[in-house]
């Protein structure tokens, strides 16, 4: 931002936006204008600074630079006035289309970033627009529920031009072309990719997308607040103060080290960032009473009971919790992406503290996001380990298993206290019932070999879980260990036409899942050490082959991680001699709403040769297809689901669907 804003600029065509006008335009439309810029605003800021830099973004409209020009974009075309507009300021005059183009723009400032600065880094602080301070106080919208909480999960995966035209098309009603122009006029490179990933993660149902964005999850003019961490700003005036006479004091000492050296001393070292009061303390560790997870809503961490045989070995949590704090030189340290190996903020949970596999292992939840292992060869002969991983918003099967041990390619778990039966099995054999699987008293299993080593993919073993009926009656899930310390939940969603309506995903315990997963079960290779919280496998189309009496199924594998970003890998599975034999992969997604709750709808292509030799195009939708139309050096257009078009084999060409209710969406690639 300049440090003097300029005034309201010619709009063009000779007309001149009055700064009355738009002023009068920001207090009529203020709440609906801070609720875009919200939205646009990337949520990495937390909701917190979220909300500030909201407000600051509308309030910062009447400067800057020159707005939309009338007709350059919807809403930018003047109204007539009437007696109930306000000095023009209706959400259809140029005043506020102006305002309006500002708060976009000053949103997207937020995301922006140097061309030399790396793109997996947020923007650095340093350049983006300043925002108010509030100090002594957190403010955050009011919680929505699942459907808010889902939708605002999706958002977060997308590009900050992606989550304005979100806010643009459903919350200003603007439309494609609309939305396109004014997302140009803010400095957006790719407009047309924005509107097509905002409409991605909107699917069909327009108006449900609608109130969601209207609900209170997303407005940061009702907000709710409490204090910050009260402890944490004693011990900073405490600090404070202490550095204030250290530095008296040393200063001190310099002055006369210097009159009689006639030199100063070296400058300090910068010091790393230090825990929390008390955070290092044994003493002060929680521990969950055992049986709380039976008596709880919250069936998640915070419900464990420390469990080992050296749970109250205070000097084995003492040199655990400070190889936290301050790691030695030597320490191993691994962390799944996006997770933080800061020191505990406030005294961690206690989960675990005994000997596995010739080691002192010892397990930590930080309260917050995060579980941590630490483990010391029993010799004492080595140096320790440390592993960092994600598990904010875990739940009943997201908590249900940590890693506590590897050895040898093979992991051994410890179960949450919920879990009350556990087996394995292997997903290349779906017809193999499942093996029962050893736990000693103190909850940790038996060791369970990973995929086959060299680089094949003979097995893929998984752990079969069975909750307690104290939580949910007949619940039976899978994980599988992807490298991370919370083993992935694995779901499957029935493919069309077995009579189930799309739905949320469920587990893959029952037969047609196993099948499944057994084609597509390979592919979970290429996700190892990402940070997955949960692979989703959805057979989304059935196609008949052409020559032939036999179909072929086409599926979504959806991972999404604890950073709350997805990846997807869209992959044909062609009839074949062996029900295991491996799907072929036609794209390969990252960063992208398809195939969640809020992409719905997807379409992918392939070439395909018969058992007769011939080549052809194939390409098929989802449920909500209508019509599907391939393009380029060859053509063909079909109704329904599928189509199949003869193709040499090198043809290129780019396929799409019609879908119900209107539009078109692109073949995935």
């Amino acid at each position: 931002m300049p440090l003097h804003p300029s005034p309201l600029r010619i709009l063009g065509n000779g007309a001149r936006l009055d700064v009355k006008e738009a002023e009068a335009a920001l207090v009529e439309h203020y709440p609906r204008l801070v609720r875009l810029a919200y939205l646009t605003l990337p949520p990495s800021l937390g909701r917190h600074r979220r909300v500030l830099a909201a407000h600051a973004s509308v309030q910062r409209a009447l400067y800057g630079g020159a707005p939309a020009a009338p007709g350059h974009g919807e809403g930018a075309v003047p109204a007539p006035r009437t007696a109930g507009s306000v000095g023009g300021g209706g959400p259809q005059s140029s005043a506020y289309a102006g305002v309006r183009l500002r708060v976009v723009r000053t949103a997207l400032a937020h995301d922006a970033r140097p061309f030399w600065w790396p793109a997996r880094l947020p923007p650095p602080a340093a350049l983006r627009p300043s925002m108010p301070v509030v100090r002594g106080l957190r403010l955050f919208p009011r919680a929505g529920g699942i459907e808010e909480f889902t939708l605002d999960r999706a958002v977060a995966e997308v590009t900050g031009p992606a989550r304005a035209a979100l806010g643009l098309l459903f919350l200003e009603s603007l439309s494609d072309d609309g939305t396109r122009a004014l997302l140009g006029e803010a400095g957006v490179a790719d407009p047309a990719d924005a509107v097509r990933t905002a409409g991605e993660i909107a699917g069909s149902d327009h108006d449900r997308v609608r109130t969601l964005l209207r609900s209170p999850e997303f407005d940061p003019c009702t907000v709710q607040t409490r204090p910050s961490d009260l402890l944490r700003r004693r011990n900073r005036r405490r600090a404070a103060t202490a550095a204030v006479a250290l530095l008296a004091v040393a200063g001190g000492l310099a002055l006369n080290a210097a009159a009689g050296t006639g030199r100063s001393g070296p400058p300090a070292a910068a010091p790393r960032t230090m825990p929390a009061v008390g955070a290092l303390d044994p003493v002060a560790l929680a521990r969950t009473p055992a049986g709380q997870w039976a008596d709880t809503s919250r069936v998640d961490f915070s419900a464990w009971a420390p469990r080992g045989s050296r749970t109250d070995d205070e000097a084995l949590l003492t040199r655990a919790l400070g190889t936290w704090g301050r790691p030695p030189a030597g320490t191993a340290v691994t962390r799944a992406p996006g997770t933080p190996d800061v020191p505990p903020a406030q005294s961690p949970r206690l989960l675990f503290a005994g000997d596995l596999d010739d080691e002192a292992v010892v397990l930590f939840h930080d309260g917050g996001v995060r579980v941590v292992r630490y483990a010391e060869p029993l010799s004492r002969v080595g140096a320790p380990e440390l592993d960092f991983a994600r598990v904010d918003d875990a739940d009943v099967t997201t908590a249900a298993a940590v890693v506590v041990s590897r050895s040898g390619g093979a992991a051994r778990f410890l179960l949450a206290p919920w879990i009350a039966e556990s087996a394995t099995r292997d997903l290349l054999t779906p017809d193999s019932p499942a093996r029962p699987l050893a736990v000693d008293p103190d909850g940790v299993t038996a060791a369970v070999s990973g995929p086959a080593a060299g680089g094949g993919c003979r097995s893929w073993p998984v752990v079969q879980l069975r909750s307690s009926e104290k939580i949910v009656e007949k619940h039976a899930f899978l994980v599988t260990d992807l490298g991370d310390l919370s083993p992935v939940h694995l779901t499957h969603t029935p493919k069309p036409g077995s009579g189930a309506p799309a739905r949320q995903p469920r587990e893959a315990t029952g037969a047609d899942a196993l099948v499944g997963w057994a084609r597509t079960a390979c592919s979970l290779q290429s996700l190892r050490g990402s940070g997955v919280r949960a692979v989703n496998h959805w057979q989304f189309a059935e196609q008949p082959l052409p020559g032939t009496r036999t179909s072929a199924g086409w599926v979504c594998t959806r991972a999404d991680t604890w950073r709350g970003q997805g990846r997807v890998l869209v992959q044909f599975v062609p009839p074949a001699t062996s029900a295991t034999a491996p799907a072929e992969l036609v794209a390969d997604r990252r960063n992208t709403a398809l195939c969640s709750r809020f992409g719905q709808h997807v379409v992918a292509s392939t070439r395909w040769r018969s058992p007769a030799g011939a080549w052809y195009v194939l390409a098929a939708g989802s449920r909500a297809a209508t019509g599907i139309q391939v393009t380029g050096s060859v053509r063909g257009a079909s109704k329904g689901q599928s189509l199949a078009v003869p193709a040499p084999r090198d043809a290129g060409f780019r396929a799409s669907a019609t879908l119900r209710g209107g539009g078109t969406m692109q073949s995935v690639r």
